[in-house]
């Protein structure tokens, strides 16, 4: 994950609160978040060497495909739920966001930009887009889901989550003048903080 994007997530987060961290990797942000802001965390993966490094950390984890897990922690009560470079990996994006804000009370979802202006000429040109944050070719990507930061934001609206803040990133995972004014166009990525009505 970028530093950008972990700055972003840490400072959404706040001290002493109870994360779960859904396709956590190999646990370095809950590390981080841990260290830095004494939460108490817990990790979702279903990748087994990500689950071992995940536990050569110290970081509890739990192996569970998310498309059919998330519902098993509906009565855990978490302050926040993150999904960072998941969502579009998903079968069913939307539920995935509704059940992540039933057991907490924010959630933080990033996910890349297929409006990206360097997707759309590789899509001109003929070719699936491979950038920095849709870094796999066509026939290796996880990503069943790809959308765009308008995709995204009417999906939030049509399902009644309020966007609390929003960040736009540019390919150098940085806060870009571009990407901030056009972001459908010119961000690479999105990192939302999202809560319920």
């Amino acid at each position: 994950m970028a530093l950008e994007i972990s700055k972003i997530i840490t400072d959404w987060v706040p001290s002493r609160s109870k994360v779960i961290d859904f396709g956590c990797g190999d646990g370095s942000l809950l590390k981080d978040l841990i260290n830095t802001k004494n939460i108490c965390g817990y990790g979702v993966e279903i990748d087994h060497q990500m689950i071992d490094k995940c536990i050569e950390k110290g970081i509890s984890v739990i192996e569970k495909d998310i498309d059919k897990g998330i519902q098993d922690f509906e009565l855990s009560n978490f302050d926040i739920a993150i999904m960072a470079s998941s969502i579009q990996c998903l079968k069913n994006p939307n539920i995935a966001m509704r059940r992540m804000l039933r057991l907490s009370n924010k959630c933080i979802v990033t996910l890349p930009n297929f409006g990206y202006w360097k997707c759309r000429l590789a899509l001109l040109a003929g070719k699936m887009p491979v950038t920095p944050s849709l870094p796999s070719s066509w026939y290796e990507t996880e990503n069943l889901h790809l959308c765009t930061i308008s995709d995204f934001e009417k999906l939030c609206s049509d399902s009644g989550f309020i966007i609390d803040e929003r960040i736009f990133l540019n390919s150098s995972s940085k806060k870009g003048l571009l990407a901030s004014i056009m972001p459908n166009i010119f961000a690479s990525e999105g990192v939302y903080l999202l809560g319920k009505k």
